[in-house]
């Protein structure tokens, strides 16, 4: 079992920055492929970032490439989401999620955190 708590979120202006932590405990993060997903009112999760177990290999979607930038310290059972140039609709709540693989689709992640609001001011 994984637990994941996000942390970070909150109201910016278009054009600020915002770092998204995600905290893992239970096991250790090193073992787990992890992503960041989001999700706007009336729309479905969609992916935004997933990096491997190891922290080698990343991949965006054309949403938040060259924004973006999805880092983990496995050491401390921490993945981060880096957020510049931020748009407003980047507004969402963002998740993260953990897995064997590393992947874009959310239905093939098992552990999931609560959730935190990213708000977007024009």
């Amino acid at each position: 079992q994984v637990q994941l708590v996000e942390s970070g979120g909150g109201l910016v202006q278009a054009g600020g920055s915002l770092r998204l932590s995600c905290k893992a405990s239970g096991r250790t993060l090193s073992s787990y492929a992890m992503g960041w997903f989001r999700q706007a009112p009336g729309k479905e999760r969609e992916f935004v970032a997933t990096i491997t177990a190891s922290g080698g290999s990343t991949y965006y979607s054309p949403a938040v490439t060259g924004r973006f930038t999805i880092s983990r310290d496995n050491a401390q059972n921490i993945l981060y989401l880096q957020m510049n140039s931020l748009k407003p609709e980047d507004t969402a709540v963002y998740y993260c999620a953990a897995d064997i693989r590393a992947r874009t689709v959310a239905t093939a992640y098992e552990y999931w955190g609560q959730g935190t609001q990213v708000t977007v001011s024009s």
